[in-house]
């Protein structure tokens, strides 16, 4: 896929020039930008927030979504360089922690760069295997049966068979993306973590996540919330909360740098 085709994958739903750092987020499977549209209501004014746009959704609708991980984060790459001109951190929930984590790694060994914090979300440590069999080639009432189970997919969109018809070819891809994930060790990041999940969420564990200390040089801190895998929804004012003072202390920072 060349840059030209995918040049508008960073959305910026409300432009912030002054801003000293730039906030990109990564999308769950099947999720796009518009989760994130709101957010900078809710965070700093020094931060200027620019959703990613995966192929398949969005402004990419006519691409077809990627189903492996590792072209679709070199095709991110690029594509985002000239947007690094100002500190940059990354925030990702489930599938989009992945591609995060991925695309740090990416930029540091081919372009030198790193963000200044990575926010990993909902999502187990790279290095500890999918316990779980693949679902990404199951028939279609399996696979369907396994969204619901999920419980990240609206019932009433469950049963619209048009609405389906769009949507399964990007959550089979996505979820491909995830189950043909292979990791490869690298040295941990320089950058500080920090890792957020759900109480209740039975498909990634405290340990899953407290796992991506392993991944940093930096700081490391882990802050549950209330809610199931898609506790961003849920409990997105009190996670809103939570980055806003965050990104406040490394914004702080950075002007002082500055």
């Amino acid at each position: 896929m060349t840059t030209q085709t995918f040049h508008s994958l960073v959305t910026c739903p409300q432009p912030n020039p002054q801003a000293c750092l730039r906030l990109f987020c990564f999308p769950y499977a099947g999720g796009s930008s518009l989760i994130f549209r709101t957010w900078s209501n809710s965070l700093p004014s020094t931060v200027e927030v620019c959703p990613i746009e995966l192929a398949g959704r969005g402004t990419q609708m006519k691409l077809a979504p990627f189903t492996r991980l590792e072209p679709l984060v070199q095709a991110i790459a690029p594509v985002l360089l000239p947007h690094l001109d100002k500190p940059f951190a990354f925030f990702g929930h489930s599938m989009g922690a992945l591609v995060g984590f991925e695309l740090a790694r990416l930029l540091r060994r081919e372009y030198d760069v790193i963000p200044v914090h990575l926010f990993i979300s909902g999502r187990r440590a790279p290095q500890i295997p999918d316990p779980k069999p693949p679902v990404h080639a199951l028939p279609e009432p399996e696979f369907k049966e396994e969204l619901r189970r999920l419980n990240g997919t609206p019932e009433m969109v469950l049963q619209n068979a048009d609405l389906m018809q769009l949507l399964l070819p990007i959550l089979r891809a996505d979820f491909a993306v995830l189950e043909t994930y292979v990791y490869m060790n690298e040295p941990p990041l320089n950058c500080p973590i920090t890792a957020f999940g759900g109480l209740q969420d039975h498909e990634v564990t405290r340990h899953e996540l407290q796992a991506w200390q392993n991944q940093t040089n930096a700081a490391f801190s882990l802050q549950m919330f209330a809610g199931n895998h898609f506790f961003l929804h849920s409990a997105q004012s009190l996670l809103l909360q939570s980055l806003s003072q965050e990104l406040h202390q490394i914004t702080s920072k950075i002007n002082r740098w500055q």
